[in-house]
């Protein structure tokens, strides 16, 4: 067990909080890391790893919601626009300006110059914030993009929209991790057992699921941010609620580069749902699929990966067509969509990914539905504004709680990066340069890591081959990041998993070595965990 773990179970059972959030995915990481930093006194706990579920699962796309202008969402996509445009202002090493480049089909409902007009629309609603949409011609597109088969396409665009850099688990670790060092005390595979209001508190009875041992937690009001998971939280503790979800169900498949092209490969699939190639360091992201289930608990089956293969090979133009064996790793999850009715059916064009928050003044308690990546700023600070309803004062109310630091000591770690020649040491594997990555992904953290490296070479060495990962990473990881399992740091603090098969991951020689640094004596055991989660 990590000790920031172990320390932070033993704080959650001592202390009474104001707040209890339930819920490490995107809407939990953000109200834990406003409340936080606005003076609150928070828990957080998950019944797995932090963004274990559906915000480890996306497109690792932040953008304006284009899609909703088919259904005349246009207040929802102004809102998006908005919040995109933050975001890529707040994150701009991480939330960053892609192309998308479209190809319309022969017999589309629309033409692409109507749809064209749409994305000149959606350019106005981002206030001008990226670059100009392109109307295309067929061989225009071909000349652009040799991979697009343009046998049965009568034009395009290309425009802008935002996409996450690292992946998105990540992206929600950092806010987890921000409200741990604001005094968070949050942990990992703790699961909500039952929870009950006595007088003016909640007493909630949870579990260790890595020991078994239970223990009760004591907070003033609860935040149930559960993401696909709220429905049944609330059916266990009694609360009713004016909104329940809708369960869309998404995959990704991963394989080899496809294009060299950093843009988004953009289609309308044999559904017509909207259908991506995207880009994913020296891999490809392909999909996605849409399919109502009733289970947020999810897999991928042989006829969802077939869909996304035929598709892909259909609207590509390979070299030879992609089959299972090209298949490096998959992405599956639930798309949580936000209702008031309790039957509906999850239709990509009538439902929306909107967040909606439900709240029960005398109890105390609040329930985030819906919401995605690109809206997560906006659902941190409301969820501030409701608990400060409910009598919690926010101390320091003005605080920013989220960005990455000031220009100042990005400045001052690049300064001593280059003083080091610190790129020098960035892997032949790696996409990028590795001040980029640091920064992008440590912040002022990177500086010290920074150091660690110049004390000790041995510290920028890489352990596992094609992993991009340094000696000093896995090492700031198993202090600071909270890794319980193998999978957590293989799948959500990196995304070694999802690039790397799994073949590959467990004959590397280093990751002995790494699960050593991570886990210490249990690393064989941390290693059979793992191996044996694919059996």
């Amino acid at each position: 067990m990590s000790n920031l773990r172990s320390s932070n179970l033993t704080k959650l059972s001592k202390t009474h909080f104001d707040v209890l959030i339930v819920g490490g995915g995107i809407n939990g990481a953000v109200s834990a890391a406003s409340l936080a930093a606005k003076g609150v006194k928070v828990a957080l706990i998950d019944k797995g790893d932090f963004a274990g579920s559906t915000s480890s699962n996306s497109s690792n796309l932040a953008w304006g919601g284009i899609k909703y202008l088919e259904s005349y969402e246009f207040s929802l996509v102004n809102k998006l626009c908005k919040s995109r445009n933050h975001l890529m202002v707040s994150f701009p090493s991480t939330v960053k300006e892609i192309r998308f480049l479209t190809s319309i089909q022969k017999g589309f409902r629309f033409s692409p110059f109507f749809v064209y007009l749409g994305t000149i629309l959606y350019w106005l609603m981002g206030r001008f914030s990226t670059k100009m949409p392109n109307y295309l011609t067929s061989n225009k597109i071909k000349q652009m993009e040799k991979v697009i088969n343009t046998q049965n396409v009568t034009g395009g665009f290309e425009y802008s929209d935002c996409y996450l850099y690292d992946n998105d688990a990540r992206f929600v670790f950092n806010f987890i991790r921000s409200s741990m060092s604001y005094g968070c005390i949050a942990a990992n595979y703790v699961e909500l057992v039952m929870a009950k209001r006595v007088g003016t508190k909640w007493i909630t009875q949870v579990k260790d699921s890595i020991t078994g041992e239970e223990f009760k937690l004591s907070s003033t009001c609860i935040v149930n941010a559960c993401g696909p998971f709220v429905d049944s939280i609330n059916q266990k503790i009694g609360e009713r609620t004016e909104h329940n979800h809708l369960f869309s169900k998404g995959i990704h498949l991963i394989v080899n580069k496809i294009t060299k092209n950093n843009k988004v490969l953009t289609f309308f699939a044999d559904d017509g749902r909207l259908f991506f190639v995207i880009p994913m360091g020296t891999r490809t992201c392909i999909g996605t699929t849409d399919s109502q289930v009733s289970d947020p608990v999810t897999h991928v089956t042989d006829k969802d990966r077939q869909f996304v293969l035929d598709n892909a090979n259909k609207l590509l133009d390979l070299a030879k067509p992609l089959v299972n064996s090209d298949i490096i790793s998959e992405r599956c999850g639930v798309r949580p969509l936000a209702i008031k009715d309790k039957e509906g059916k999850a239709d990509w064009v009538q439902l929306s990914r909107k967040h909606a928050i439900d709240i029960n003044q005398q109890n105390q308690y609040l329930s985030i539905f819906g919401g995605k990546l690109t809206d997560c700023i906006n659902v941190g600070n409301e969820v501030a504004k409701n608990i400060e309803s409910f009598g919690i004062p926010l101390t320091y109310s003005e605080q920013k709680w989220y960005g990455e630091p000031d220009d100042s000591i990005k400045r001052e770690f690049m300064h001593r990066a280059k003083l080091m020649d610190f790129d020098a040491l960035t892997p032949e594997s790696s996409s990028e340069p590795l001040t980029q990555r640091f920064w992008r992904r440590y912040g002022r953290n990177a500086i010290n890591m920074l150091e660690r490296v110049r004390e000790n070479p041995k510290n920028g060495e890489l352990l596992i081959k094609n992993s991009e990962y340094l000696r000093v990473e896995i090492e700031h990881a198993a202090q600071r990041e909270m890794i319980t399992k193998l999978e957590d740091f293989l799948r959500r603090r990196s995304k070694m998993s999802l690039v790397l098969s799994n073949a590959d991951i467990l004959s590397d020689p280093g990751l002995i070595e790494a699960c050593e640094i991570l886990f210490g004596e249990q690393a064989q055991e941390k290693i059979a965990e793992y191996k044996s989660s694919f059996d």
